[in-house]
């Protein structure tokens, strides 16, 4: 399937369907659009979806959960309610997929030790493959299509609401995220700054068990000759996007640090730009995705005595 490109904005209230192969996200998926103020119904029986739309349009946005468990889903009665849908009065539906490659559903199988909706009574691998033969034109047929297989619950949500939260519900909500290139680009970054070319503590014994957040490691990476004119461009730069992205009516916008091992200098920076922004008014996540740590920083100004820095 091509890239696909955010649609233009929708009149409220949307009607997302979403669906894709088991263990790929739904839950989730659904949760985040609950948060975004839609009404949700998970796990919908096919059969229902005339009656649930035969009386007069929903007033708020709904998104409901479609998945194979359901005991009268096919591909082909699914394909025949969208068409449905799209032949009734209010908004017409939107198909969010959400997919995954298969070892990696295997494994959140093995995991959980959860049988598999297709093959109850064999393994996982064999189910997944059924799933995957089943679901092959419901992923053609899809209006968005979200991968998940390198995704955490938290970029997951990002990702959704990225795509479907209402354009009104919030100003611009900014993400800071640290990652380490061994483990590839973040999925959902749309700003992605490298900084392998500043000095690493790596190399330093003392500083090699700290991270970027600790004020040894802050002080070392700062005193790189390259690192004030490198962070004085940046925040020029955000300072300019920023406001024409709220203008062109962007949500969300994540921006990513990256260095070799996603614990010192990515670290460093995630931090420091998540703080320029929230002296500047905006509410900024921090995700330090190798560290494994949340924290949200709320708008505050110089002399504002709350620090909101405890970890989420």
């Amino acid at each position: 399937m091509p890239e696909l490109t955010r649609p233009p904005t929708h009149p409220d209230p949307r009607l997302v369907l979403v669906t894709g192969p088991s263990g790929a996200g739904r839950s989730t998926a659904i949760r985040a659009l609950e948060d975004a103020g839609y009404e949700t119904i998970d796990n919908l029986p096919l059969g229902l979806l005339e009656r649930l739309f035969s009386g007069p349009p929903p007033a708020r946005p709904m998104a409901l959960g479609l998945g194979t468990r359901n005991r009268d889903f096919s591909s082909h009665a699914l394909l025949e309610a969208l068409d449905l849908l799209r032949g009734l009065p209010g908004p017409s539906p939107e198909l969010l997929y959400l997919d995954c490659r298969a070892d990696i559903l295997e494994r959140r199988y093995n995991e959980t030790r959860r049988r598999h909706p297709m093959a109850p009574d064999l393994g996982p691998r064999e189910g997944i493959a059924r799933e995957f033969a089943m679901l092959e034109t419901v992923r053609d047929a899809a209006d968005v299509l979200i991968d998940t297989s390198s995704l955490s619950p938290h970029e997951l949500r990002a990702a959704v609401e990225k795509w479907f939260a209402p354009e009104d519900r919030q100003a611009l909500a900014l993400t800071v995220q640290s990652f380490s290139y061994k483990r590839a680009l973040p999925q959902v970054a749309d700003l992605v700054f490298d900084c392998r070319f500043l000095r690493n503590p790596h190399w330093v014994d003392d500083l090699r068990p700290l991270t970027g957040a600790d004020p040894e490691v802050a002080d070392y990476v700062a005193a790189d000759k390259n690192f004030d004119p490198f962070f004085g461009k940046l925040m020029d730069m955000i300072d300019l996007l920023l406001p024409a992205y709220l203008t062109e009516g962007r949500g969300h916008l994540v921006i990513g640090f990256g260095c070799t091992g996603g614990k010192h200098r990515s670290v460093f920076m995630a931090e420091s730009v998540a703080q320029a922004l929230a002296y500047r008014g905006w509410q900024v996540s921090i995700r330090h995705r190798e560290l494994d740590r949340f924290a949200t920083l709320p708008g505050r100004r110089p002399g504002d005595t709350a620090n909101g820095d405890d970890e989420a």
